[in-house]
């Protein structure tokens, strides 16, 4: 009874905080503060029911309940560069070509901050961008540019879990932590003091899986790494052992997928239950810094006047359909968190309009009063997130695009998400099979049921064509992949044998590697592009 009054009090003060910020909204021109904090590798459905309930994220859990929370948020590319690349420009990854981890915008591109600074905010930006081109490793852009080449090697490191500190260790990634306490002391020592709107950025790494440092200086992220206090804050009783298909019946570009993740072996359901045990554990260390940055706007008295959007890049599969990371469709790799709180934003609200990262671009500008340009691919969702916003005959598309191109698939892969439905399809929509998930009856997506339902990936292809001509981009990243390598063996000259077979991929390549240097050659001598 106690907690239910506390809830109702705090809620009741906030919508006459948040009522009052209205009331000057109508009167003259108010213009929040704004506060993005954006982690990677966040899986979306944990901000709400039954997600919410495997693991303690009060901070998160704070804001929805006196914000609002978006069910069905999406990345618009489910790795990091391309992802952020898409939310910072609010333009689909094939506009910007941002087609993998080394392929993104340029340095001087427009952003929503950069705009922002322009109409008199003062902006700051910590911790983790990784949205300009020309940063990863070589071996990260290099399996990128080989994907079409056919051979299977392995270019992750097996999914494994690091058990560090003791009940006591809060500071896991201390990298995050260093990057909150500078984002938490501008806040107390700088932007108290202004006498003019402010914007902050804080971009965390977790609950990315850290790099294994002991395969080499090319290995992947593929360690699961908390302590046990984190641990604590797991339900080990509510963890679900994910379902998955036998081999002969996965997709080709999933069964690609999960071998060169090197998930393709043995796995005990030990093992399973631990690796997904220690990344909600890792979500739980995200959200305490969360915490610390809305404890700061607390205590500076800027918490009601703040904007605060809570996002991630793209989620992360832990061993659901065999698979970790990202790099795919399925929802733990492409739904995101999306909840927003502060002056004006509807309370306790859960809208299930499908969203999206370039959503986030015309929005900020709206909410600040900033002109926003044309030529964006988002639409701003303030007059669903408002309780003033007023624009009469507004709507959004009802449908959301998220699209791939990158290592770790062979096929550039575009989704589109309308309704109860997900549609998926490959390269030139001919060549690779589609995939279609009724998501209201098969939330693990197990049941591909396009050829049930012809005229749904009728409709659905109809309505991704609309927005992106995918056999014409699929062609351009064929045609893009086969010229970066050709120039990057070049650059390399007589330590071509010696590099490549040193990648992250060096054990599956050296066991035959002639053969895997034959089948590249190949490949790069077949300039007319076809699919397969």
């Amino acid at each position: 009874m106690y907690s239910m009054y506390r809830t109702w009090l705090v809620l009741l003060i906030f919508s006459q905080i948040y009522g009052n910020c209205m009331c000057q909204n109508r009167t003259k021109k108010f213009r929040p503060n704004i506060v993005m904090v954006m982690s990677d590798a966040f899986d979306g459905r944990l901000t709400f029911d039954p997600g919410s309930s495997v693991v303690q994220l009060p901070y998160s859990n704070y804001i929805r309940e006196l914000g609002t929370l978006f069910v069905n948020a999406y990345t618009n590319s489910p790795i990091c560069c391309p992802s952020r690349a898409a939310m910072w420009s609010g333009r689909f990854a094939h506009l910007t070509e941002s087609w993998n981890n080394y392929k993104c915008l340029d340095p001087n591109a427009t952003t929503w901050m950069d705009l922002l600074q322009k109409h008199g905010y003062l902006t700051r930006s910590v911790g983790k961008l990784d949205y300009t081109s020309g940063s990863h490793s070589v071996s990260n852009r290099v399996e990128a540019w080989t994907r079409d080449v056919p051979f299977l090697l392995r270019q992750e490191g097996r999914p494994v879990t690091d058990l560090v500190g003791d009940a006591s260790t809060r500071r896991v990634m201390t990298k995050d932590w260093k990057n909150t306490d500078i984002a938490t002391k501008w806040i107390q020592r700088k932007a108290a003091s202004l006498a003019q709107p402010f914007a902050l950025y804080l971009g965390l790494n977790l609950p990315h899986p850290y790099v294994t440092n002991s395969l080499g200086p090319n290995a992947g992220g593929s360690t699961f790494r908390t302590s046990p206090y984190w641990l604590k804050k797991v339900m080990p009783e509510l963890i679900s052992i994910p379902k998955w298909l036998p081999f002969s019946d996965m997709h080709p570009v999933d069964y690609y997928s999960t071998f060169t993740k090197n998930c393709s072996g043995n796995f005990t359901e030990e093992e399973i239950r631990e690796i997904r045990t220690f990344y909600y554990a890792m979500c739980a260390e995200t959200d305490a810094m969360l915490g610390q940055v809305i404890s700061a706007l607390r205590d500076t008295g800027l918490l009601e006047s703040t904007v605060l959007l809570i996002t991630s890049d793209h989620g992360e599969l832990a061993m659901e359909h065999r698979q970790f990371y990202k790099m795919s469709m399925f929802e733990g790799s492409s739904h995101v968190p999306l909840l927003a709180m502060g002056p004006g934003v509807r309370s306790g609200l859960q809208l299930s309009q499908p969203v999206s990262l370039v959503d986030i671009y015309p929005t900020v500008l709206e909410m600040a009063g900033v002109a926003v340009p044309s030529g964006l691919s988002g639409h701003s969702l303030l007059p669903l997130l408002s309780q003033w916003a007023d624009r009469p005959g507004w709507t959004h598309p009802g449908w959301v695009m998220s699209e791939y191109h990158g290592c770790n698939a062979n096929a550039s892969t575009y989704m589109l998400r309308e309704g109860r439905w997900k549609y998926i399809t490959y390269a030139d929509g001919l060549s690779v099979p589609p995939q279609l998930f009724d998501l209201m009856v098969d939330e693990e997506e197990l049941h591909n049921v396009a050829s049930r339902f012809p005229g749904v990936v009728g409709h659905l292809d109809k309505q991704l064509r609309s927005a992106v001509d995918y056999p014409h981009v699929s062609q351009a990243v064929h045609a893009y992949n086969k010229q970066e390598f050709t120039a990057w063996r070049k650059s390399i000259g007589d330590n071509y044998t010696e590099v490549i077979s040193s990648l992250r991929w060096h054990l599956d390549w050296q066991e035959d590697s002639e053969g895997n240097e034959r089948a590249v050659d190949d490949w790069l001598q077949k300039f007319v592009f076809s699919f397969r």
